[in-house]
């Protein structure tokens, strides 16, 4: 399991994830942590990955947010420079 500091980027393999892909392993992941029945090692190992899916997860979230909030800004510039037809 690669180990990244707070402000790195998280590994490829999950940078390549698509939102709902990591939020479903991570949900995985989530339900084997809660069962409670895996070694130690295994239980720290998954809560680290859990926790960079996470943070990809915020990431790709505030990507879309970051979208919505240009098209908004664009489409209201559109909006104010035409008036309305009668």
């Amino acid at each position: 399991m690669p180990k990244t500091a707070p402000g790195q980027a998280v590994p490829a393999d999950i940078a390549g994830l698509s939102f709902e892909a990591a939020l479903a392993e991570l949900e995985q992941l989530v339900k084997q942590l809660e069962d409670g029945k895996a070694k130690l090692d295994d239980a720290i190992g998954a809560y680290e990955r859990g926790s960079l899916l996470r943070r990809h997860c915020d990431n790709k979230l505030r990507e879309a947010q970051l979208k919505i909030e240009q098209i908004t800004q664009s489409a209201d510039g559109i909006a104010a420079g035409k008036p309305f037809a009668s």
